[in-house]
């Protein structure tokens, strides 16, 4: 019997049982999938029907009638209307629970049956944005009035913040960019209008480096404008804070925040940030982290992932040598890297390209290598790739965008066979898609791990290991790689074995990365040039005092030293 679906408008009581990325509650009534609008796992609530589709409702709450126990009062005063911070109300141990179950759903929805690690995160969430993209518009309290804010959820309404910051962003970015709007005002500079075209100022677009607070402000114009000398100028005086002022130039109909035209108006080219001890230039168009401290331990935990192939290249006395796509200005690399890798990137952005070089040479990877390509493009990449591949390749980074990787380079990369591929993704979707691609052509992941950088919000990023399986016939089993290639002081104990040690005695948690750097230290194992800088500014992740003495006490209790 077909079931009935409820009218439009009618009013229904029911159990919020789960939540999806978007942040809406999920709840059944008579087996037919509900989403609710602002609901929590655990509400009880009575809802009205606003939506019917086929095989699915949506509804809004009316009522609480009991209250989730993850539910927590909004500490933002526009989060109902915001399309952003989808989890406001949300309790963010529960929120971690949500991302890594949508990892795991994703997953089970391409059909692959993979651990999903716990989520890793530095549990800040607010003020974590390094970046802040504000569209500009008139405002309705006045005659004439610019204001810059975020859109309502699923519309191009600016809600204007009034004075206020998110609180996602630094407080900085919130006063800057009341300043522009103010100064803007003043000059009866009109506002970018969508629907005819007309107006100057679409967007106010911000950068902030957290190694010395310094700020890069970008005005988003139609068209130049006359008077961006003095607007900077202004800026500048006002602010100390702020390094640079650029005009972007976006004469487009879309939706896209930049174009192509960039004009430094006032002060330094570039951002100068750190992240892993290793400091980046950054141009305004350039792709960097918006979240820096959940990067770094992203980063260290792709290093971890690595850290027994470069160990095992250096033991046999060869030089890593790994490709790094969708490179950006270097970064990913060059964190997970020791410096004296064969590092080769691809980025499609000039400017990148050049950041990347600049940054190559500030942290002393003297045979790093850029090349601007568009890794997107299976003809444009598979000569590039099929060069570098001639000489070997230890491992592959991939930090695709949301689309994930084409089909055919995926193809391509199981074809040139690199051991490892590291896979760092912001999309579970398309990670899942491609794994399956990349299982038939005979690689094997392990487990995902799931990273928020993006805490309140429906986003999760992942990093996962592939690994090449070589023999044409194989058995699958669960094998820690840490226990291969072991020296003669090891072969009794794992590293697992030390991680167990050191969890259950100390309550720390120590990666295969600070298990081999204190084994060097403990002479037992000899990695000469494994994690060794090029010069004293090249730094790379150490082991930290509390967990090396963890470590070495793990190593006496198994008569290792």
């Amino acid at each position: 019997m077909k079931r009935q679906m409820p009218e439009k408008n009618s009013i229904h009581t029911l159990e919020i049982t789960d939540m999806n990325n978007l942040g809406s509650g999920i709840g059944r009534i008579d087996n037919i999938v509900v989403f609710v609008v602002g609901g929590c796992t655990g509400d009880i609530c009575e809802v009205k029907i606003i939506k019917r589709a086929a095989g699915y409702l949506v509804a809004r709450i009316e009522q609480i009638i009991k209250e989730s126990p993850y539910r927590i009062k909004s500490d933002c005063k526009v989060s109902n209307r915001c399309g952003g911070c989808v989890y406001r109300y949300v309790d963010y141990e529960y929120e971690k629970e949500i991302k890594r179950g949508n990892v795991k759903a994703a997953l089970r929805r391409a059909g692959l049956d993979l651990p999903v690690n716990e989520l890793i995160s530095t549990d800040v969430t607010v003020g974590y944005r390094n970046k802040a993209q504000y569209p500009v518009g008139l405002g309705k309290r006045k005659d004439f009035e610019v204001i810059a804010g975020f859109y309502a959820g699923h519309t191009h309404e600016i809600m204007d913040l009034g004075g206020d910051n998110c609180l996602l962003q630094p407080e900085i970015f919130g006063r800057i960019a009341k300043y522009i709007c103010g100064w803007l005002t003043t000059a009866k500079v009109k506002p970018y209008n969508e629907k005819d075209r007309s107006g100057i100022t679409r967007h106010i677009y911000m950068r902030r480096s957290e190694l010395d607070g310094s700020v890069m402000v970008c005005v988003v114009n139609r068209k130049s404008y006359s008077r961006m000398n003095e607007l900077a100028a202004e800026l500048a005086g006002k602010f100390p804070e702020i390094s640079s002022v650029y005009e972007n130039v976006n004469p487009d109909n879309t939706n896209v925040v930049l174009g192509s035209e960039y004009r430094l108006v006032y002060g330094s080219a570039n951002l100068v940030d750190e992240i892993c001890g290793r400091r980046f230039e950054i141009a305004p168009e350039s792709f960097w982290q918006v979240n820096r401290g959940a990067a770094e331990r992203l980063y260290m935990k792709a290093g971890e992932l690595l850290c027994e192939v470069f160990a095992h290249s250096h033991e046999s006395g060869r030089i890593p040598r790994v490709l790094d796509l969708f490179c950006g200005i270097g970064t990913v690399g060059m964190c997970i890297c020791p410096p004296d890798t064969k590092l080769y990137g691809i980025e499609i952005t000039p400017s990148a390209v050049e950041n990347a070089r600049a940054n190559a040479k500030r942290n002393s990877f003297e045979k790093a290598e850029f090349i601007c390509c568009d890794a997107s493009d299976p003809e444009a990449i598979s000569s590039e790739i099929g060069k570098i591949a001639q000489g070997g390749l230890d491992a592959v980074i991939l930090d695709p965008p949301r689309k994930g990787c084409a089909p055919e380079l995926v193809d391509l990369l199981c074809e040139i066979s690199p051991e490892r591929i590291i896979y760092i993704s912001c999309n579970p979707d398309t990670l899942a898609r491609d794994l399956v691609r990349f299982t038939a052509g005979g690689y094997i992941c392990g487990g995902v791990t799931p990273v928020d950088l993006f805490p309140r919000t429906g986003h999760v990023e992942t990093v996962c290991l592939l690994s090449k399986l070589n023999a044409k016939q194989h058995i699958e089993i669960n094998l820690d790689m840490d226990e291969l290639d072991l020296t003669d002081a090891e072969k009794k104990t794992t590293y697992q074995e030390i991680k167990d040690y050191v969890l259950e005695h100390s309550g720390l948690k120590v990666s295969s990365l600070y298990i081999a750097q204190v084994k060097q230290k403990c002479g037992i194992i000899e990695r000469e040039n494994y994690n060794k800088p090029k010069s004293e500014d090249a730094k790379q992740p150490q082991c930290p005092p509390d967990k090396e003495k963890a470590i070495k006490e793990a190593l006496q209790h198994f008569g290792m030293i």
